[in-house]
């Protein structure tokens, strides 16, 4: 949590846990602990997704919560974990965007860092270099609009080298790109050449609209007034 929170690579937050106050605080550690290698963290994530745990785990953090009073079961405070993974795991339209993207680009330069290279401005190693935060998006609405239509454009562009003929077949099969595909479809319209924000009124129904490009099980839904992002 503490590792998602911040943004970190597995090394990071080894080192992290290593020389941090805060987290070992956090983690019940003693000061001297010496922490671990950083392969630990991905080992114990595949062993998670291997043996379908990861449901499990959170559901006991869940439970203790709720035995020790920090979280309700009454009212309409949702605490499955389905429904609570859904709710972290989902992103506002803006961050989705560009976060989108950002794992595209990201999963293109690991197979094909030289095609990508040629086909990308410099500027889109600072605009797309950190993970795409609610605290770091414009806050605006001009601002927005303007952020929104940049990163409609250079998506657009993005896609449009990846399916020509002459792009290299790994990276069309690429499952981010297929995943920036989707978001774009169901969030940007194209008219006259030109890319444009689709309005709340235009958007697909909510069992069709991913919440994040990292969990495409998660959907946004409404019933009643009542929305929420989910399983």
């Amino acid at each position: 949590m503490l590792q998602f929170a911040e943004g970190l690579s597995d090394r990071q937050a080894a080192d992290a846990v290593r020389t941090r106050i805060d987290w070992k605080y956090a983690i019940g550690l003693e000061l001297t602990d010496t922490g671990f290698d950083y392969s630990v963290l991905s080992e114990f994530r595949s062993r998670l997704l291997a043996g379908e745990k990861a449901g499990e785990v959170f559901d006991l953090v869940l439970r203790l919560a709720r035995e020790r009073g920090l979280l309700k079961t009454a009212g309409r405070q949702r605490t499955d974990s389905a429904k609570v993974l859904g709710a972290i795991t989902g992103l506002n339209r803006l961050a989705l965007v560009g976060e989108s993207l950002r794992a595209a680009l990201n999963a293109i330069a690991a197979v094909a860092p030289d095609w990508l290279v040629d086909r990308v401005d410099l500027e889109w190693f600072d605009r797309y270099g950190h993970r795409v935060e609610e605290a770091r998006l414009p806050r605006s609405k001009d601002k927005q609009r303007a952020w929104t239509a940049q990163v409609g454009a250079d998506g657009v562009r993005l896609m449009t080298a990846v399916f020509a003929t002459d792009a290299p077949r790994e990276v069309r099969m690429l499952g981010p790109v297929e995943v920036l595909r989707q978001v774009w479809v169901k969030n940007y319209r194209v008219s006259e050449g030109e890319v444009h924000w689709r309005e709340e009124k235009d958007l697909p129904q909510g069992r069709l609209q991913p919440c994040s490009p990292y969990d495409l099980a998660a959907r946004r839904g409404a019933k009643a007034g009542s929305g929420w992002a989910g399983i």
